[in-house]
Parts: C-alpha cells; structure tokens; sequence
C-alpha cells in the first residue's frame, strides 16, 4: 500500500487508517465484539492500513485496552494515534486541558496500549478554562520524555464556539496558530468527506502550507456512503446516528442521490460506493489518510482495497456536481 507522512515529524503511514471507535463506542452496541474487533485490526494491519485511530473516552478506556490486545505482538507494525482532553460522564462530555491530567492521562493512555510510545498523541477537544498553550505544553512536554512522537488536533466540532458569521473552522485555524508557537503542530483530525467537504475551504489549505497532516474523520459519513443503510432502518438508542439530523428517516431518503452518484462512478471500477468515496478522500492530497471506522473484518479489508483506485478527473467532476447533502435542521 502506498505511503503517507503525517507533518513534522516525517512519520509514515498507510494510505488509509483504521478508525477503531466504533468497536466500543458510538455505534450499534449489539454488534459489538472484543474477539471480532481483535481481527478487525489484525485484518486492517495485514493490509497495510497502519494507522489505529483510538481515544481514552471511547469506551471510555476500552478501546485503548482493545488495540492494547490487538497489537501485543505487533506493535512495531503499527502507528498508533490515541487523544486527550475529554471524560465521559453518565450523561455528558467534559473538556479537561490541565497540564497535570494531560500527563497523567498519557501515562494511563500507555498501560493500556501496552507500549512505551504513542506515535502521535491528538488534543481532543481545548478545555475553556485553561489556555490552549498550557495544555499543548504539556503534551510538548511528552514528547521530550520520549513518551510521545508527535502531536495533533482534532478540530472542534460543527457548531462549537462558532461566531456569527463565522465558517465552519475558524475556531479551530485560530487554535492552531496558537499552538504552533508553542511545538510544532504534525496533523490535524476533522470530518472531511463526498457529504462534508468543509475541510477544503480553510482548513486542509493551512496543513497544505505548512507541511501538517490531515487525518480525514468520518471518511464514509458515518456510514451512509458505503450504500448498505436504508432509509427508516432505525438506530439503537446508544447510536449516534440516533439522533444525528442526516439519519432521520427523510433525510436519509432525501441523500440517496449522493450515494446514487458514487455508485455510479464505481460501477465503471468495479469497485463500491464506499470505495469511490475513500479515493475522493485521497485524491484530496498526498497528505490526506482517510480514517474510516468499523469493527467488522470484511469492511476493513474493503476498505483497505480503496488505495488502489484512482479517480480520474471525469471522476472528481461527477462527484462534485452531487448534490449537497441536507440535514433536518436545513
């Protein structure tokens, strides 16, 4: 599988991640399982998609304690990103940037990975009450104990700290200036996909700039780009599709035409929607690794097989011409 450079510190990846999220929070709980998972990313690693994508809230913890089991015997075939900065409460999510729980958080982080080094260690979210350079800081700090290789930051979420008038990423281009003048900056994470292109406005021109990688969240949109949801399927209460306002019923409906459009282009490759919408992804920058999640094998190894297409510009011409995806609140 080709190569990729995740920013400053020249760290090499496969072309396309491995988001290991759902294996243990986020997604259909019923389907979820530990010896399955486990294949999962043996079957990601052995197709040359070495980039785990995990977080300590996801679960939280499990996760972590999952690719810690996966890779105790291969964690030198592995480039392993895990993040920082937000707990889970029974019923919320809350930010937490102080230096001391950073550093107590990535110790903790480790034992679970079972690894002395995290490759590169995401800010998750900025905690308010404390200034961004004093947690980047502290991850800084990290790196010169040999505890970290590199750092990065995941962009705030669609509507969080967003002024009147502002696009989609001001928030958190200003954050990265920031931070930048405190350690160099290696990736950037956000939800980039056919459905959510905001990234291409602002935010993956600043990491073309300045050498950072782009870590492209959500990559399939949230699944609905693979072809296999129907509209009115419904979603367990746990799911974050639940109450996403791209899967009500209508709106699923209404955003066929998009899924209709990649599946066109990929019947001329032989290959799935889900494909065509992870090599537009790619075609996006040499920079770019598209992090799908799952926790199935088959969709691993799927997706694995995106490296190898090519979109032509016929190919990018049709898929920009779909029509943009709408939500409930549109």
């Amino acid at each position: 599988m080709e190569r990729r450079t995740i920013g400053a510190a020249a760290l090499e990846v496969g072309a396309i991640g491995l988001g290991c999220m759902p294996m243990s929070w986020g997604y259909t709980e019923s389907q979820r399982s530990g010896e399955s998972s486990l294949r999962t990313v043996h079957t990601a690693l052995d197709r040359g998609c070495t980039l785990l994508d995990t977080a300590d809230m996801y679960g939280p913890f499990t996760n972590e304690l999952l690719v810690g089991r996966a890779l105790k015997k291969r964690r030198s075939e592995a480039f392993v990103s895990t993040k920082v900065g937000l707990l889970v409460g029974d019923q919320h999510i809350v930010a937490n940037g102080r230096p001391g729980y950073v550093k107590r958080a990535c110790d903790a982080s480790l034992r679970r990975l079972q690894t002395d080094h995290i490759d590169l260690y995401q800010l998750h979210r900025p905690d308010p009450e404390v200034p961004i350079e004093e947690t980047w800081g502290a991850m800084a700090e990290l790196v010169a104990a040999g505890k970290v290789r590199a750092l990065g930051l995941c962009a705030v979420g669609a509507r969080a700290g967003r002024r009147r008038g502002a696009r989609l990423h001001d928030l958190t281009l200003r954050q990265l200036e920031r931070v930048q003048q405190v350690f160099p900056v290696s990736s950037v994470e956000a939800e980039l996909s056919v459905w959510s292109p905001e990234a291409l406005d602002a935010l993956l021109p600043w990491c073309t700039s300045r050498g950072v990688g782009f870590l492209a969240a959500m990559p399939l949109g949230n699944g609905f780009l693979t072809g296999t949801l129907t509209p009115g399927q419904g979603f367990e209460p746990a799911d974050i599709r639940a109450r996403h306002p791209r899967f009500t019923a209508e709106m699923m409906a209404a955003n066929q035409p998009v899924v209709a459009g990649l599946r066109r282009v990929g019947a001329r490759y032989g290959a799935t929607p889900g494909q065509v919408a992870l090599a537009w992804v790619l075609a996006q920058g040499p920079h770019v690794v598209p992090v799908p999640g799952t926790k199935k094998e088959r969709w691993a190894a799927q997706n694995a097989k995106a490296a190898d297409l090519v979109l032509d510009r016929r190919d990018l011409a049709e898929i920009a011409a779909l029509p943009r995806a709408r939500e409930s609140w549109d």
